[in-house]
């Protein structure tokens, strides 16, 4: 209990380094060897500073080219599943039945005749398959394909963030210091 009023009365912290909107730190631009390094003692800690910096900027970097890389990967799948259901959603009750050939895996195909429905199966991931209405699953899948075009446009916003800041860290003023 005494815990809980003490985080409650804490101040707020307001010297935060400031961030992108995701919360990545702006790097500190050096303008100035002299306003970080004052004796020839400290050089050899700040250099390791700024190095573990960059090494933090590089990791991060790694890890949203990663996730960009997936989420270019899954929005094609989203698409096409999207488009599939929505030619689903056109179909009247009543219709012949299409012939379809679906992949099940890559390189075996099936053959099957599809009478107009008004539910689908969508995979949701880790083996989990569930029944939708086709408008709940046309919802779904917007929803999806909006939220991965966004996720990938932070991505993106952030790789450009994440360069800027390893360039800060290499500014002409650091690396005039360690060559003087």
């Amino acid at each position: 209990m005494a815990e809980k009023e003490q985080k409650a009365n804490a101040p707020q912290r307001k010297d935060l380094a400031p961030t992108n909107p995701r919360g990545i730190p702006y790097a500190p631009f050096v303008d100035k060897v002299e306003d970080y390094v004052s004796s020839r003692v400290e050089v050899e800690t700040t250099l390791k500073s700024f190095q573990e910096m960059i090494a933090k900027y590089q990791f991060m970097e790694q890890n949203q080219q990663r996730r960009a890389a997936g989420l270019k990967d899954k929005m094609p799948d989203i698409q096409k599943t999207l488009d599939t259901v929505k030619f689903l959603q056109t179909r009247k009750p009543g219709s012949d039945p299409i012939e379809a050939t679906f992949e099940l895996n890559d390189t075996l195909y099936a053959k099957a005749n599809i009478p107009p429905t008004e539910e689908v199966y969508l995979w949701l991931g880790a083996n989990v398959m569930l029944s939708y209405p086709v408008d709940e699953a046309e919802e779904l899948l917007s929803t999806k394909l909006s939220a991965a075009k966004q996720n990938l446009a932070n991505c993106e916003e952030d790789l450009d963030f994440l360069r800027e800041q390893i360039t800060a860290c290499f500014s002409p003023a650091v690396t005039e210091g360690v060559d003087g």
